[in-house]
C-alpha cells in the first residue's frame, strides 16, 4: 500500500468518525452482491439506522483495519469463507457478539471461537458429474476421499490450490483426518486432474459440461447463478448438462463453508452492529438472501432457492467446525504445495 492510499484511507476514518451517530453502522465487506444494496436499505427504513459501506477484497479490507488501527470507524466486517474471518480473528480485530438472538439460530459449528464470528449464510462444497460420462454405480455413495481413486485418473477438474474454497476443503480433511493421511490422499488426488487447475469454479462446470472433464469439485451456489442467466447463454446452457452430488453422505456429511461477519473490537457503534447481524439472521432477509445468491439459509424454517433444491434438499452436512478451516489453513497451504497442487 502506498503513501497515497494510505492518505486516502486516514482522510475516510475521520470523516467517518466525524459523523459517527448512534443511527449509523458501518461495514466492511467483500461480498460481491449488488442485491446486498437493498438488505442495507430496508435495515434503515426498518430501524432508522443508515448503513455506510467499504467494500473491497478481503486481503485489501485487512490491510485497511490494519493502517486504521484504534480509530478504525468499522463495526463490522462481512466476507466469504471462514478461512478469511479467521483471518481477521488471528489479528485480534474481532470482539465477542453478545447476542442470544445470534446464538439460538447459528449452530455452533458455524460460529468462531469465542463467537467472534457467525455465520449469514452457507455453501456447500459439492461435485459436479457429467451423466453422458459418469455411470450411477461411480456416483452412488462417491465421498471426498474416493476422487484419490485410479478410476478417476484424469477424469477431475478444480481450481488452483491458491484458491480459499480449496483450502478450506483441505482444512477441513486434516481436522477429521490429520496431515498425513490428508497428504496421502492429496499425492493421488493431484494425479487425477484432467488438467492443470485452471480458472473459477464455474470454469470447472463449464469443463465438465464440454467434456475437458468428467467431474469437477466446485461450490454449490455457482450452478443456481449460472442456471438463472445472470452469467449468459453459454453458462446457462452448460449448467443444463451437468448434475450435482453430494459427497460423504454415507459417513460425515459434505463440506460446508460459510458467508459469514463479526464485530470489530473498535467499533463505535456496537449495538448497531448487533441489530445489523439480527436483520441478517432474520426470516425474511435469510430467503430473500438465499433466493439472490443461492446460498443455503442458516434458518431451518427458510427454503433454498428453487433451482438448488431441485439437486436436493435435506442432504447431511459435515459438522465439523468452520473455525476448523483457519485453523488448519497452514498446513493445508503447505500440504498442497508439497503434492504437487498446482
Amino acid at each position: 500500500m502506498n503513501k497515497f492510499q494510505k492518505l486516502i484511507i486516514t482522510l475516510t476514518t475521520i470523516i467517518f468518525s466525524a459523523s459517527a451517530l448512534a443511527s449509523e453502522v458501518n461495514v466492511y465487506t467483500s461480498r460481491h452482491y449488488d442485491s446486498d444494496d437493498a438488505l442495507y436499505a430496508e435495515f434503515t427504513k426498518k430501524t432508522g439506522i443508515k448503513v455506510n459501506i467499504i467494500s473491497g477484497n478481503g486481503s485489501a479490507l485487512i490491510e485497511r483495519l490494519r493502517v486504521e488501527g484504534k480509530n478504525s470507524p468499522a463495526d463490522i466486517y462481512f466476507t466469504v469463507d471462514a478461512g478469511n474471518l479467521w483471518k481477521v480473528q488471528k489479528e485480534g480485530y474481532f470482539k465477542a457478539i453478545n447476542s442470544e438472538s445470534i446464538k439460538s439460530v447459528v449452530p455452533e459449528n458455524l460460529r468462531g471461537p469465542n463467537d467472534e464470528w457467525v455465520a449469514i449464510a452457507k455453501r456447500a462444497r459439492v461435485i459436479y458429474y457429467n451423466p453422458k460420462s459418469v455411470t450411477k454405480n461411480e456416483i452412488n455413495n462417491l465421498s471426498y476421499e474416493d476422487l484419490a481413486e485410479p478410476e478417476w485418473k484424469g477424469r477431475i477438474a478444480i481450481r488452483s490450490s491458491s484458491n480459499m474454497y480449496n483450502q478450506s476443503l483441505v482444512a477441513s480433511l486434516i481436522s477429521n483426518h490429520g496431515i498425513e493421511k490428508t497428504e496421502n490422499w492429496a499425492k493421488k488426488f493431484v494425479t487425477n486432474f484432467a488438467r492443470n487447475p485452471q480458472g473459477s469454479d464455474r470454469a470447472q462446470i463449464v469443463a465438465v459440461a464440454n467434456g475437458e472433464a468428467d467431474i469437477a469439485i466446485a461450490n454449490s451456489y455457482y450452478i443456481g447463478i449460472m442456471l438463472s442467466g445472470k452469467s449468459g447463454n453459454d453458462q446457462l446452457e452448460a449448467a443444463k448438462k451437468v448434475k450435482m452430488h453430494f459427497p460423504n453422505q454415507d459417513n460425515r456429511g459434505t463440506h460446508i463453508n460459510i458467508s459469514g461477519a463479526g464485530i470489530l473490537k473498535n467499533s463505535p457503534n456496537s449495538e448497531n452492529a448487533i441489530k445489523f447481524l439480527e436483520f441478517l439472521l432474520s426470516e425474511d432477509v435469510q430467503q430473500y438472501m438465499v433466493n439472490i445468491s443461492f446460498e443455503y439459509p442458516i434458518l431451518d424454517n427458510v427454503d433454498p432457492h428453487a433451482s438448488i433444491a431441485s439437486f436436493g434438499v435435506g442432504f447431511k452436512e459435515d459438522r465439523t467446525s468452520v473455525a476448523d478451516y483457519g485453523k488448519y489453513n497452514p498446513d493445508a497451504i503447505r500440504l498442497m504445495d508439497r503434492t504437487g497442487w498446482k
